[in-house]
């Protein structure tokens, strides 16, 4: 998934969505965003094997958090109100969004913790390889297998299909896809969400670093 490459097919739909919050300062919708992103948290460590429709609001509220954290820049744009104070307090908001939902789903019956654990390193090396271009002058990188829109499409996708899995629906597998059995361990869409983010988040961070270090002029 590069959801990047779509950033400017999408502008226009993303323009006629924030009209209605033309009004709204764009830190109360970055404070929108990152409430939707607690909730989901919140929500993803109560869910148990005997409670997979838990994941129905996962997947909607870390859908929204996305949502709004698109809208925050696009109304700071079309308003005249972005600054570098709200640029970072953006991005410092998007790691604890990033923190809160990982962590949730971490805490799940769903996912291995270790899977977790390496997920979300994997997601914040991503996003700080791309500031720190920004800090050395190379402007804020955004490209990679693994932009922000990809992780949180992804994690929302696969709770949106654990849920689905989880109902009796005639085109339901008599032994869902959802529990993959490897060596003996249990693998769940979660898990194999993690296991991309890992391997994406990681190839995307060093893409970046590799990047950044050869545009830097040489040691003397």
């Amino acid at each position: 998934m590069v959801a990047e490459a779509y950033r400017d097919r999408l502008a226009p739909y993303v323009d006629r969505l924030a009209k209605p919050f033309l009004g709204w300062s764009p830190t109360t919708l970055s404070g929108v965003a990152i409430g939707l992103a607690i909730a989901a948290g919140v929500v993803a460590v109560l869910v148990r094997w005997t409670t997979p429709l838990l994941f129905l609001p996962v997947g909607l509220l870390v859908f929204f958090a996305g949502v709004f954290d698109v809208l925050d820049g696009a109304v700071a744009r079309k308003t005249g109100r972005t600054s570098v104070r709200g640029d970072f307090l953006d991005h410092v908001l998007d790691r604890y969004a990033d923190v809160a939902i990982v962590v949730g789903l971490g805490f799940s019956s769903f996912a291995y913790p270790t899977l977790a654990l390496l997920a979300l390193a994997s997601l914040l090396l991503t996003s700080y390889m791309g500031t720190q271009a920004q800090a050395l002058g190379q402007g804020r990188l955004y490209a990679g297998l693994l932009t922000r829109a990809d992780r949180l499409l992804i994690l929302a996708g696969a709770a949106f299909l654990e849920f689905d899995l989880s109902l009796p629906w005639p085109w339901a597998p008599t032994a869902p896809i959802s529990h993959i059995h490897v060596s003996g361990l249990t693998f769940t869409v979660i898990d194999l969400a993690f296991v991309y983010v890992v391997v994406a988040g990681q190839w995307t961070a060093l893409a970046r670093a590799w990047r950044v270090y050869r545009a830097l002029p040489p040691t003397a």
